[in-house]
């Protein structure tokens, strides 16, 4: 089964051959995502309603609305899996959401903050300095997903069958991604954090 993609505009048509080509070598590395399909053409990016189109292969399960330990343990392993088989992907790209980029998406919304609560602005401006003045240098590196929420993992029972949804992969911290999944897989409802999941993770 195969499952046709129209991009919108929030993927840049000039990222789509790091995304697709990281696919691709994460699925060879044997990495359960989706394969981009060659056209007869030899393409694997084409023009469908006038938008970027690409055929990918379908992965079977489901996503998670009550992960347990035993699923975050598995998240866990599969992005150690994804780490260590992005290592040697020749292709980069910047992390448009890290500390730069919060930036402009908070220089953005800041007009607003005070409607929200009197006090916000400056509460988040010197949260921004606090993470500037403190962001880690020196941490280990390289392709990391981005955004491994439950909603792009798929299972099947108890087991992990597949990660999707590689269109805010880039290079940055292994941590980004380990503290994306903890906030994403970790909480619950009440927001309190679960130490077994943590852990498990």
């Amino acid at each position: 089964s195969y499952i046709v993609t129209l991009y919108e505009k929030r993927v840049d048509k000039a990222d789509l051959p790091f995304f697709l080509g990281l696919m691709s070598h994460l699925a060879r590395k044997g990495i359960s995502c989706p394969l981009p399909v060659t056209a007869h053409d030899g393409e694997v990016i084409g023009t469908l309603a006038g938008r970027p189109a690409v055929i990918i292969t379908f992965l079977e399960g489901v996503s998670l609305r009550r992960p347990t330990s035993a699923h975050c343990g598995e998240v866990g392993k599969a992005l150690a899996a994804l780490h260590l088989a992005g290592a040697d992907f020749p292709m980069t790209r910047p992390n448009a959401l890290a500390i730069d980029g919060w930036r402009k998406l908070w220089s953005a919304a800041r007009p607003r903050a005070e409607e929200v609560e009197p006090g916000l602005a400056a509460e988040v401006d010197a949260d921004f300095a606090d993470f500037e003045r403190n962001w880690p240098n020196g941490l280990p590196e390289g392709i990391i997903h981005a955004d491994l929420f439950p909603d792009n993992v798929f299972f099947l029972g108890e087991k992990l069958s597949g990660l999707i949804d590689f269109y805010f992969a880039c290079n940055d911290l292994y941590a980004y991604d380990v503290a994306t999944c903890l906030n994403a897989w970790c909480f619950e409802k009440d927001f309190s954090f679960n130490l077994t999941k943590g852990t498990a993770l």
